[in-house]
């Protein structure tokens, strides 16, 4: 099968478990992954250590025109700050347009699996299985909350929830990409599901489309 025909498409908001499960389906399929959301926050990161402004269209283009693979390896990309410019960044035509190259390029040679909130409606409409992964907002807040509690870092379960909602409505009411679920996507709610069950029913979605993980896949 070639690579173009060994692409996953795994989009959704934050926090609902799209990376967790995307990097399973990577190493039960053998196939790179790449976390597109992490491009957004790298740039968004990139623009504020230069106090700019993440709304600024020439700002956010020049960070993602210059933005390097170590920039990806930051340790800082997931605070509730970096959640907010991450947004905007990526509500910038011009940014959108700078890392479109660089994802369809990964995935292109050999297939790939990519998450993020573009994969099956931009990046690759024609991916071979397109899995869009949801929960509650409530879920995601408190799944978001421990994560930065695991961290070290104190925020409040409320401000956690008001900076999820903003990025939500933020996402889908951009202009360039908004997010949604593809047309030919599954949809998979993950709100009473624990990542065992996710993975579960994503396989069987990805065995349908005729991907089928091989005898060392993950339980």
């Amino acid at each position: 099968m070639s690579g173009a025909n060994r692409i996953v498409a795994i989009d959704g908001p934050a926090a609902a478990g799209k990376g967790t499960l995307a990097r399973r389906i990577a190493r039960a399929l053998g196939l790179p992954y790449l976390d597109t959301g992490l491009l957004y926050r790298a740039v968004a990161r990139r623009v504020l250590d230069r106090d700019a402004g993440p709304a600024d269209p020439a700002h956010a283009e020049a960070e993602a025109l210059a933005l390097r693979s170590e920039d990806l390896e930051r340790t800082d990309l997931r605070t509730p700050e970096v959640d907010r410019a991450a947004a905007l960044v990526a509500s910038v035509p011009a940014v959108r347009a700078a890392l479109l190259s660089f994802q369809r390029r990964f995935g292109r040679e050999g297939g790939a699996v990519l998450d993020g909130r573009d994969i099956g409606t931009i990046i690759f409409p024609d991916a071979r299985a397109k899995l869009f992964v949801t929960a509650s907002v409530d879920a995601r807040a408190r799944r978001r909350w421990l994560e930065l509690r695991a961290r070290g870092v104190d925020a409040a379960l409320d401000a956690v929830r008001a900076d999820m909602q903003a990025r939500d409505a933020a996402d889908a009411s951009r202009a360039a990409a908004p997010l949604r679920a593809a047309d030919d996507a599954v949809v998979l709610d993950t709100t009473a599901l624990d990542a065992d069950q996710a993975f579960a029913a994503a396989l069987a979605v990805l065995a349908q489309a005729g991907l089928t993980a091989g005898p060392s896949a993950e339980a």
